[in-house]
């Protein structure tokens, strides 16, 4: 057996194949697969500048604290913590929202029954159309990214205040 050489190599055909599974990665765990797949390989020269920008060892991710958001003052203070982690970090963590630990244990399992279900239940959640509310996919930029995530993401895009419990999965609800 003759071994790939990157001229033979056609990464968007094996973008395609995989994303036409419709599995994910779960999917790829499920089916024994016992190398990871090219395309889930970040380029050498990519791991090389990650190397020589690892000075930043002790950096802490933003924590903003939004209880006591009813007060005007403190609401104030925590839409400035927002934009401040937004425009530097674009990310930040968020603690005592209110929301109680059993309703997060809860979302949780949810989560995990909904990623052990039967594959064929995951994949008619499969879709990478913006406007489908409930969908199931891996790595929304898979066709643009130099290196796919080892990821499978189930997104809800529920924002009604009352949300219908029936567009969810049922694991889910």
């Amino acid at each position: 057996m003759a071994t790939e050489t990157s001229v033979d190599y056609d990464r968007t055909k094996e973008l395609k194949q995989f994303d036409d599974t419709k599995a994910g990665v779960k999917g790829l765990v499920d089916a024994g697969i016992l190398n990871i797949p090219k395309i889930f390989v970040r380029p050498a020269e990519d791991l090389a500048a990650d190397e020589l920008n690892s000075g930043h060892k002790n950096v802490e991710v933003p924590i903003i604290d939004v209880s006591n958001v009813g007060d005007s003052i403190r609401r104030q203070e925590i839409v400035n913590e927002v934009k401040i982690a937004s425009g530097e970090w674009v990310f930040f963590q968020v603690i005592n929202r209110g929301i109680p630990l059993s309703v997060l244990d809860e979302m949780i399992e949810g989560i995990r029954l909904f990623n052990e279900q039967d594959l064929e239940l995951k994949m008619q959640l499969y879709s990478r159309d913006g406007a489908q509310k409930v969908k199931f996919l891996s790595n929304f930029d898979i066709y643009t990214s130099k290196a796919l995530d080892w990821k499978d993401t189930l997104q809800l895009s529920l924002l009604d205040f009352d949300p219908d419990p029936s567009e969810m999965p049922p694991v889910c609800r």
